[in-house]
């Protein structure tokens, strides 16, 4: 993948991640502060909780990218196969970036909770329960599993590398970006949830998305017009 696509997924998922992430995840960001993390414990030691939480949504993210790269290498044998890929990515991020705009509703749709879930349930009552420092990165894994359209955005992308090792890497991007906005949520409590920056970089990250998308259609154009194109260059 080119430098300028990571740079841009690194960019699309810092300043989403302060306007969808925040309203989607903040409210358990700030259920497990309040629970799971004691005002009595050094600032130091709060501030390495709520990075094990991140870590451990980083760690879900990392597999699944995989997981998607993978699938994507495998179900691709054509030049035509990868545009309509691509061409079905560009489209599924321009959806996801006018549903950030608000303009759409197409991530609250795709969104379907699985908090309900028995296993889900017992899981994070256990785990909030807990305060050792690994309940917090075990707490962030399974957090990682929620169904959040965001998270699918870059599952797609991830798959459009057609590769394992990419599509883990677009996927550890993605979390690392992420953790700025929902550690500042978690640190001190409420900052980030609220306010005109927030709306700011929601507005912001929605023009990125679907820029993104438009050049995701680009290359998907590419490989329809010259389905011959070798696969190994299908991020130029």
């Amino acid at each position: 993948m080119e430098a300028v696509n990571l740079i841009s997924i690194a960019t699309i998922a810092f300043l989403g991640a302060f306007g969808h992430c925040i309203g989607m995840c903040g409210g358990i960001v700030l259920a497990y502060t309040g629970a799971k993390v004691d005002p009595k414990w050094h600032r130091s030691h709060q501030a390495t909780a709520h990075l094990l939480y991140s870590l451990g949504r980083i760690t879900t993210y990392t597999v699944m990218g995989a997981l998607f790269g993978y699938l994507g290498s495998v179900a691709t044998f054509s030049g035509y196969t990868v545009g309509g890929l691509f061409l079905f990515a560009g489209f599924v991020m321009i959806l996801t970036g006018l549903s950030i705009m608000g303009k759409v509703k197409f991530l609250t749709i795709i969104e379907h909770s699985i908090m309900k879930s028995e296993w889900y349930r017992k899981s994070f009552k256990a785990i909030m329960g807990n305060q050792t420092l690994f309940s917090f990165y075990l707490l962030g894994m399974i957090n990682g599993l929620l169904p959040c359209g965001f998270v699918y955005f870059f599952a797609v992308t991830a798959a459009s590398t057609m590769s394992p090792l990419w599509g883990a890497i677009v996927m550890l991007i993605f979390g690392i970006s992420t953790i700025p906005a929902l550690f500042s949520l978690g640190f001190f409590t409420g900052l980030m949830q609220k306010g005109k920056l927030r709306q700011t970089m929601i507005t912001i990250a929605s023009i990125a998305v679907i820029i993104y998308g438009l050049f995701m259609i680009y290359d998907a154009s590419k490989f329809i017009r010259n389905p011959e194109r070798s696969l190994l260059h299908c991020c130029d």
